[in-house]
């Protein structure tokens, strides 16, 4: 893997010119790359599902909905660092290297400094943080009560509603946050030799840059994300391979390969 030396990445220009046409052909592109390569989506995917379903199992052996979902809501913050190998894929088919499983295993550590790890490290933080979050929500609106039995019910009753539309406020800017430090970082940091804070900054410059469009992209990718998850996580062995392909593209998109 060739190393490409940034010592002022944070400041790189990125595009601010994207548009929605640009995100149904990272869709594409990704989709292509899905299809070269189905083996490597389908081993990423399936780990990431394998975790989903142990901490479902474990959390609804426990009866314990209070937990089970806001981490099943939370899931998903963990998929950036589940598809950095992704990245390496797309990155090696459009640049025709060959894709060997020791590079790509290899480049899912990062480039051995650590910056890789680091945000992996922070994106299991977040997720820890918006469960405990959501957990004290759920005992404000629902005190010792807890949901029982007739947890739909629960639900629909005026503190369950209350309850979802505090926590899908907070969890939604929670999400979009961490959204905008990591959608242009994670590939970054599998593609050049670079810090996880500078390209972190490079992440959310492009993200305030083309805001709207990112909005969408953000809104369609959780969307995927949580319908894909509904038949016990299985629809996962596909939407995030070709979401995290397509974020390869969508991150060639926003900074010059050149630069």
């Amino acid at each position: 893997m060739e190393t490409t030396v940034q010592p002022q990445a944070a400041a790189m220009p990125v595009a601010s010119d994207l548009t929605i046409g640009d995100l149904f052909r990272a869709l594409g592109a990704g989709w292509r790359d899905y299809r070269t390569r189905p083996t490597c989506g389908l081993f990423f995917s399936g780990i990431f599902v394998a975790a989903g379903l142990f901490l479902f199992f474990v959390l609804d052996g426990r009866s314990d909905m209070a937990w089970l979902i806001p981490a099943a809501a939370g899931f998903p913050i963990l998929a950036p660092f589940a598809a950095a190998g992704l990245y390496e894929v797309s990155r090696r088919i459009q640049s025709g290297e060959p894709i060997r499983w020791a590079s790509i295993l290899t480049a899912v550590r990062g480039r051995g400094d650590d910056q890789l790890p680091l945000m992996g490290v922070i994106a299991f933080v977040v997720f820890s943080f918006w469960v405990i979050i959501a957990h004290g929500i759920f005992g404000i609106f629902l005190g010792e009560s807890g949901l029982g039995a007739d947890w739909l019910e629960t639900l629909g009753s005026g503190p369950g509603v209350a309850m979802l539309v505090v926590g899908s406020l907070i969890g939604g800017a929670m999400a979009f946050a961490f959204f905008s430090m990591t959608v242009i970082s994670f590939p970054m940091l599998i593609d050049r030799e670079v810090d996880f804070i500078s390209a972190t900054i490079v992440s959310v410059r492009f993200v305030r840059s083309n805001l709207a469009v990112m909005l969408f992209w953000a809104a369609m990718v959780a969307v995927s994300v949580f319908a894909a998850m509904i038949p016990l996580f299985l629809g996962l062995l596909v939407v995030l391979p070709v979401l995290g392909h397509a974020t390869w593209h969508l991150y060639r998109r926003a900074v010059d390969p050149a630069i």
